[in-house]
């Protein structure tokens, strides 16, 4: 209960009052599958136990029975791609597909005349360098869970065969350290997760808080 509320309260904060209501169920599953998924792979026979081959340093595990799950990069793309087309439909919810495309390429701000034409071209090419940032967005996202994860796994297996008769201990500090990089990865997928969601759809809530705020004060007046 304190863990879904201080989720709930930090992710409000960020996407705001009314976007939480209807995205909270993403965000909170997303962190609390990936930080599960991270810790379970730190368990003691994850990716140790299984077929392997005899070598000069001792048995070595090809196949193993368990593997940490984002390790992996199929399960952390897939996770990305389930927020790339909530995003879309969250997108075109709050704004339309043309609010979409005008969010994306329109000009920004009041200018008139020869130097509103400027503009004009200027935010279109802002805008279609924003679309490729925004079709890079599950790479990026699927590329930094994997990578920390799966370099975590291969500095603790180095770290049990550097030393064979010290294979207990010289784990330990980085078992700590992949306690706090699992907790950290799933708070960073999740916060920027939720900030693409607020780049795009918050404002509007904002907009529809505000005048909900003046009908109500012109009323009491």
């Amino acid at each position: 209960e304190w863990l879904v509320e201080g989720l709930y309260e930090f992710i409000e904060g960020i996407i705001g009052a009314e976007l939480v209501k209807k995205t909270f169920w993403f965000f909170a599953t997303v962190f609390l599958l990936i930080v599960t998924t991270n810790w379970f792979g730190l368990l003691p026979g994850v990716g140790t136990i299984g077929y392997g081959v005899q070598t000069a340093h001792g048995f070595h595990v090809t196949e193993p029975f368990l593997r940490g799950a984002n390790a992996d990069f199929n399960m952390t793309f897939a996770m990305s791609m389930v927020f790339f087309v909530c995003w879309t439909v969250w997108a075109i919810q709050s704004n339309g597909i043309g609010g979409f495309l005008k969010h994306i390429f329109a000009p920004k701000g009041d200018t008139k005349g020869p130097l509103f034409v400027l503009m004009v071209v200027v935010f279109f090419a802002v805008g279609l360098l924003e679309f490729v940032s925004i079709m890079f967005r599950p790479v990026s996202l699927s590329f930094r869970l994997y990578g920390n994860i799966f370099a975590g796994e291969n500095i603790l297996e180095s770290m049990m065969v550097l030393i064979p008769w010290l294979g207990w201990l010289l784990p330990l500090p980085f078992y700590f350290l992949e306690l706090l990089v699992g907790l950290v990865q799933a708070l960073v997928f999740a916060l920027l997760t939720s900030v693409f969601t607020a780049l795009m759809c918050a404002h509007h809530d904002e907009g529809h808080g505000e005048d909900h705020g003046h009908g109500e004060h012109k009323h009491a007046h």
